[in-house]
């Protein structure tokens, strides 16, 4: 709303919560009767300093309504120089309250990276298509583009929500590591008795015989027996140990 007037026309409607635009921050008469209402306020900051924002929290955070305050910068399109993702921090730390989003650059990668960094609400604004007329065309997504960032926030919550433990991650992939790691092989025929040199011997998939990376030990180590070329070593091949 932009108005007392547009407040009633809301309530009468049924709105669920509240948007107040970054112009409206200090349109106190109107806050007050949206607080009256006990719904969620979404308050966005993009035309005023911490100084404004400190007292205009402080009022509504008086009156006991559910509070998001939205990272704004009035611009349109917003570049990313000044899409202010540091703001989100900031905001929720200053006023241990949610904290969101309201983007202008007609992108989905701020959303995106808000929703990373742990932002409650994200705002974009909306249009049909892209050959659509108007100053706002520029700093809005389509409805497509929308979708994906509705996706792409699902996604990384799921991410956030589910932190891996890395050693659990690598016993799960044992199968897969014994196809795509490397073993030590025969670069040619090496007949019996053989001193293995590095020139003897390469690194090959599968990971099932002696691992690559103990090249350094099987150097100078000596052939029990005859091994074709493309045969993968194995301990039983070798005799002893290195010296």
């Amino acid at each position: 709303p932009f108005s007392i007037e547009a407040v009633e026309l809301l309530i009468r409607i049924g709105t669920p919560m509240w948007k107040i635009a970054s112009g409206e921050v200090s349109n106190k008469p109107m806050l007050d009767r949206i607080t009256e209402t006990r719904q969620p306020i979404l308050l966005s900051s993009g035309m005023s300093g911490l100084d404004e924002m400190d007292q205009v929290v402080k009022n509504l955070q008086g009156k006991n309504v559910p509070l998001a305050v939205l990272q704004c910068t009035t611009s349109y399109p917003c570049p990313p120089e000044k899409i202010g993702l540091n703001m989100l921090k900031v905001i929720r730390d200053r006023y241990e309250c949610a904290v969101g989003l309201s983007d202008h650059s007609g992108t989905i990668y701020p959303g995106l990276a808000a929703a990373t960094l742990g932002a409650d609400v994200i705002e974009a604004h909306v249009i049909m298509s892209r050959q659509m007329f108007g100053p706002d065309v520029p700093a809005s997504l389509t409805t497509a583009e929308f979708g994906q960032l509705v996706q792409g926030i699902r996604f990384i919550e799921r991410m956030l929500a589910h932190p891996v433990n890395k050693n659990e991650l690598a016993a799960e992939a044992n199968e897969l590591r014994a196809i795509f790691t490397r073993s030590l092989v025969a670069r040619t025929a090496l007949e019996s008795g053989t001193l293995i040199t590095s020139e003897h011997l390469v690194a090959k998939k599968p990971g099932t015989g002696i691992p690559a990376e103990r090249m350094p030990e099987i150097i100078g180590r000596k052939l029990r027996r005859r091994v074709d070329a493309d045969a993968l070593l194995s301990e039983d091949d070798l005799e002893g140990v290195k010296k």
